[in-house]
């Protein structure tokens, strides 16, 4: 896949580092950032804050919001990062579909570091007991999806990098 992004999509389970490495990748690239959690729904905030798992029926309307501002990031020719779960194909393909110039950075993490990082975070409404509703859900990115993936164990700017190297055009 040689077409430069546009938009990337910073994908793994709760805990793994999207928001984080989301943020750092924007502030590298001089490309807008967004949190994916910031486009739930009070709704969905409520029942993740409540140790309940999401169904897709409450995932449909985050997902057309995040698909909604990926579209607009690229009609007005700008650039963007979205920290995002995606953790299933289908929801992969909502937000990329025919999209060339989105692309997929996974970030790869085993059960035990990932519940190490989720048992460490305060104030986050996604419990630590989730964890393995997350990893339940993960469904890894195929080949075909195009994905650049980087293990979220080493320091959040080697992530950065590791990522960077991956674009087309870098050095």
């Amino acid at each position: 896949m040689n077409t430069a992004p546009s938009v990337l999509i910073v994908m793994g389970v709760s805990g793994s580092g999207k928001t984080t490495i989301a943020a750092l990748l924007a502030g590298r690239l001089g490309w807008e950032y967004e949190d994916g959690d910031d486009f739930h729904p009070p709704e969905n905030v409520a029942k993740m804050h409540g140790g309940t798992p999401l169904t897709d029926a409450d995932r449909r309307p985050w997902l057309a919001s995040i698909a909604a501002w990926i579209d607009a990031t690229r009609t007005a020719g700008r650039h963007g990062v979205v920290a995002c779960s995606a953790l299933r194909r289908a929801y992969r393909d909502i937000l990329i579909g025919d999209r060339p110039d989105v692309r997929l950075v996974y970030l790869q993490g085993d059960k035990q570091l990932i519940a190490a990082r989720q048992a460490a975070r305060l104030n986050h409404y996604m419990p630590a007991t989730l964890v393995d509703s997350q990893f339940a859900a993960l469904e890894e990115p195929m080949p075909d999806e195009h994905p650049i993936v980087v293990s979220v164990a080493p320091r959040p700017m080697d992530i950065v990098q590791a990522v960077v190297a991956q674009l087309p055009g870098s050095a």
